[in-house]
């Protein structure tokens, strides 16, 4: 088993002979490592990537008609002040600010955004339906007396929303999006991401006539104002050296990793060159890491739990059209639209050219639309895995035609047909992946392989763009500062054997970030090494007082090994405790970046 470095010292960041950091992966979270290395004057790092742009799942292309496209609906809020700090650092005050408009398309009309509170518009014998079904819920009278009682996350819909909700919207619209059923799926995820529900609320919508609109953290978001989301992430290649002359650049373009050398720590690319690390921060899919990459003892236990990680996959489809009258520009003011009903195979879509005035060649005469179909094993499509995008592509056209987007006889106004295909588009949250988790995350951490991201951590609930930057950022942090991780959610603690297990959380901190935080956060000052005290041994795990530090990630690697540690900078995040974070404050809503 390798040697763990918990904590590089302060001393000699800035010498070449400090441990070598590898990051595989320049989307979000591997930029976000890499750029506080940087911060923070460590030079001996290098970031690695397949494609020939950096970014990731982040980027944006722009195609040969002049429509930018994104690869999905990504949008730009934020949870952490640092990050908001780097957005400004890279981006100034070249962005535009959105106020946010979604819609449920269902029963031939649109529905305001949430559906549960406004059910007013839905035909008169759903609508009772569902108020029905939820005032049952909600006096624990339904499927699932309650939400305690579910076991997954179809469960957890009965006992929340009620019959009524579950079949005409959560129930459709959660398996086309996820591409396999909600019984498939643990409870656990859900934190920001679905919406608690106010019954009270719901029923004087009905009864009053009222609407919700602009509810939810991100009724405003930023988007740059050139480029698509991507145009940010772009810049971080220039801050790391990317296509600069003269000085360092960190990162490397077109190095597809082949194989990782567990015990040499050696990373060898598809272009036969190799590269030694001393820890490694890698952000590619977790199952692909352990089962195709990694060499060496992996123990099959590792192996086979990795392997049973679910994730769908995702068609991204552009549809670029004139106008339709000369001037019109975009034919509505809508941000994006959810799409339950199997009229059509997308679950969402977006009209990007309301983000930005530069997303189509000319924003009086052109418009777009972008459609983001999911499928996996349990939900194939004729986009058959990615071989057919042409199939794809008419059946999201003609999926539009269904929903009114596009009207009788617009089709002759279609320019630009775009199709990305996402082999790995959305992490499965499955009733056994934190169980996995718990086996596969401590067992690379054991040799100084640190996996984080969207599908390096497979946490979906905190893989927003912000959360998956964070993800890096904290990383670093740990590594280099001891500062705890709070947005994956995971705490370790040493069992009496002396293991070390990880434990998860569904926390108020677990990617609630810096904002959710009573302290301000202040300059960053540097950080004293200090020893913790108290230390010993318990069956629970390793009790250790630091001063100082709320909750500390402390790794040995036996039972009553001596533990170093640090107080956090004063912009940490996590200092708080979780009985002072009330449910109020997570602001939670059911939204997707």
């Amino acid at each position: 088993m390798g040697t763990s470095t918990a904590t590089i010292s302060t001393a000699a960041w800035a010498d070449d002979h400090t441990p070598r950091i590898a990051i595989l992966g320049a989307g979000p979270t591997g930029l976000g490592a890499g750029y506080r290395l940087k911060e923070l004057g460590y030079r001996n790092f290098q970031l690695f990537d397949r494609h020939e742009y950096v970014g990731g799942l982040a980027h944006s292309f722009t195609d040969a008609q002049g429509f930018t496209w994104d690869i999905g609906g990504h949008v730009m809020f934020s949870h952490y002040s640092y990050y908001d700090r780097v957005f400004d650092a890279l981006m100034g005050e070249e962005y535009t600010l959105n106020n946010r408009e979604s819609w449920v398309r269902m029963f031939d009309r649109w529905v305001p955004y949430p559906f549960q509170n406004n059910i007013r518009y839905l035909p008169k014998e759903a609508a009772f339906e569902c108020m029905s079904g939820l005032i049952k819920a909600q006096n624990g009278k339904g499927k699932i007396a309650s939400p305690a009682l579910a076991r997954n996350f179809g469960e957890f819909i009965d006992a929340v929303f009620g019959e009524g909700i579950a079949k005409h919207f959560m129930r459709p619209y959660n398996y086309k999006v996820w591409a396999y059923e909600p019984e498939a799926m643990n409870k656990q995820w859900i934190g920001e991401r679905v919406a608690v529900l106010d019954v009270d609320r719901a029923l004087k919508n009905v009864m009053l006539g009222t609407d919700d609109f602009g509810w939810g953290p991100n009724n405003q978001f930023k988007f740059p104002l050139r480029g698509g989301t991507g145009e940010f992430y772009r810049r971080f290649g220039p801050a790391l050296g990317l296509g600069k002359s003269g000085g360092e650049c960190h990162v490397n373009l077109r190095k597809r990793v082949v194989s990782i050398d567990l015990e040499r720590k050696v990373l060898s690319f598809s272009d036969g060159t190799a590269e030694h690390y001393d820890i490694l921060i890698s952000t590619m899919p977790l199952d692909v890491l352990c089962n195709s990459v990694l060499r060496g003892d992996v123990p099959a236990g590792v192996k086979s739990a990795a392997a049973g990680l679910k994730h769908s996959s995702g068609y991204m489809v552009g549809i670029g059209l004139r106008s339709r009258a000369p001037g019109a520009g975009t034919p509505d003011t809508k941000s994006w639209m959810y799409f339950p009903e199997s009229n059509c195979p997308f679950y969402r879509v977006t009209y990007l050219s309301n983000y930005s005035p530069h997303m189509t060649p000319d924003r009086a005469n052109y418009y777009s639309l972008l459609c983001e179909t999911s499928e996996s094993p349990a939900k194939p499509t004729r986009g058959d895995n990615g071989r057919d995008t042409e199939a794809m592509i008419e059946e999201t056209i003609v999926g539009l035609e269904n929903a009114g987007l596009l009207e009788p006889g617009e089709r002759k106004n279609i320019v630009s047909r775009w199709c990305y295909y996402a082999d790995y588009s959305y992490p499965t949250p499955s009733v056994e992946r934190d169980e996995i988790l718990t086996q596969v995350i401590p067992f690379l951490e054991s040799h100084d392989i640190y996996s984080r991201g969207r599908f390096g951590m497979w946490k979906y609930e905190v893989s927003n763009t912000d959360h998956t930057l964070m993800q890096g950022v904290e990383c670093v942090n740990r590594l280099l500062l001891g500062e705890p991780e709070t947005t994956i959610g995971m705490t370790y603690q040493i069992t009496q054997d002396g293991r070390e297990a990880a434990v998860h959380e569904r926390s108020a901190q677990a990617g609630s970030g810096e904002k959710r935080l009573s302290k301000p956060a202040a300059a960053q000052t540097p950080v004293p090494q200090t020893r913790a005290a108290n230390l010993g041994v318990t069956a629970d795990g390793v009790e250790v007082q630091v001063p100082g530090v709320a909750r500390v990630v402390v790794r040995p690697r036996a039972a009553g090994a001596v533990l170093a540690a640090h107080t956090p900078s004063v912009h940490a995040v996590g200092d708080r405790p979780e009985a002072d974070i009330s449910e109020e404050e997570l602001g939670v809503t059911q939204r997707r970046d």
